[in-house]
């Protein structure tokens, strides 16, 4: 062998050696899913830019649920690893399913909100009344919990108001509300925004009833944390990467958003909600109006309003038990 090409070997082997270990982690493809809403934003302004694949993380599907209860029921049945999903959903997950998760960073705080036709609600109080028609997605989600706070802080008869509240997922509470069918409905952003452009109000939001309220968070099985934690690494700092762009670059983070979910509404939605949500343009007007007056992005996640949300979850009975939010909250990536 010349020196050459002694040389040449020394040196790729040191290559071999010192290259990043991103090898190891491609061999562990990763199953992501986010909700069809302006809440996962972070993830695909990621997606987008390529910053997953940037640090090696091989995304072998990024699938989208049309709520976060439906993404958590996929949690029990599917072989998920990551998420970006609605906090409330998955303490549901895990106390209800036994799902074992863990919650490793937050990606937003607030994000849900009350949306009415301002010819006939004006008041809390008019919802009340026995010709308004009122419109929430299903027991046991973040807008409802959102809805029982309220009826906490304006003293509502709580048994009144949950026998008339008809059940839909956020595009058709939407619609609905646009061709007249109901009067006032709760849903997540960005569809209050997109309320709002259309001419109705936003009567209340989470930011008025629920001070520093978690939105939602990213959460990873378990399994992936005790056996990967370098892939889990990756993905906190992406998402941080990812939600200090949101603040550096807010129209473009909007308009990236606007398009993802466009693009995915096709696919993501049953036939019948499908055929609603055509008709529900995603602008990123108002998407950056969710972004930036109606959540707070970021990481942090507080322990504390985790376990808030936790005990408000079984006051209502939503949930089978009460436990420790340190259950299910592992910050360490955070630092």
């Amino acid at each position: 062998m010349s020196w050459k090409n002694s040389v040449l070997l020394i040196v790729v082997s040191i290559s071999i050696l010192t290259a990043p270990c991103y090898a190891r982690t491609r061999e562990r493809p990763i199953r992501m899913a986010v909700e069809f809403v302006s809440h996962a934003a972070c993830a695909h302004i990621a997606r987008s830019k390529g910053w997953y694949k940037d640090v090696g993380l091989d995304i072998a599907s990024f699938d989208n649920y049309i709520t976060g209860m439906a993404l958590a029921s996929a949690l029990s049945n599917s072989n998920i690893d990551v998420a970006y999903v609605c906090l409330i959903p998955a303490i549901v997950a895990h106390a209800n399913g036994g799902i074992k998760i863990k919650v490793v960073a937050g990606t937003h705080r607030y994000g849900y909100g009350l949306i009415v036709n301002p010819k006939k609600v004006k008041t809390i109080q008019d919802l009340m009344r026995p010709d308004i028609r009122v419109a929430c997605p299903r027991e046991g989600s973040p807008t409802d919990a959102i809805m029982q706070k309220m009826i906490d802080r304006y003293h509502l008869d709580r048994k009144k108001l949950d026998s008339k509240v008809l059940r839909m997922p956020p595009p058709k509470v939407l619609f609905a509300l646009e061709t007249g069918q109901i009067d006032a409905g709760f849903c997540c952003e960005q569809f209050p925004s997109m309320g709002v452009e259309k001419g109705f109000k936003e009567l209340i939001s989470a930011r008025d009833l629920w001070p520093d309220m978690q939105g939602s968070v990213l959460i990873v099985k378990d399994d992936l944390i005790k056996r990967h934690p370098d892939i889990v690494k990756k993905l906190v700092e992406v998402t941080k990467k990812a939600t200090l762009y949101i603040h550096a670059h807010p129209h473009k983070a909007a308009k990236i958003t606007a398009q993802a979910l466009t693009v995915v509404g096709k696919d993501v939605l049953p036939i019948k909600i499908s055929r609603v949500a055509e008709k529900l343009k995603i602008t990123p007007s108002a998407v950056y109006r969710a972004l930036f007056k109606q959540m707070e992005c970021t990481t942090d996640i507080d322990t504390d309003m985790v376990q808030q949300e936790i005990d408000y979850l079984y006051k209502l009975g939503y949930i089978k038990r009460r436990f420790s939010a340190t259950e299910i909250v592992d910050l360490r990536f955070l630092k």
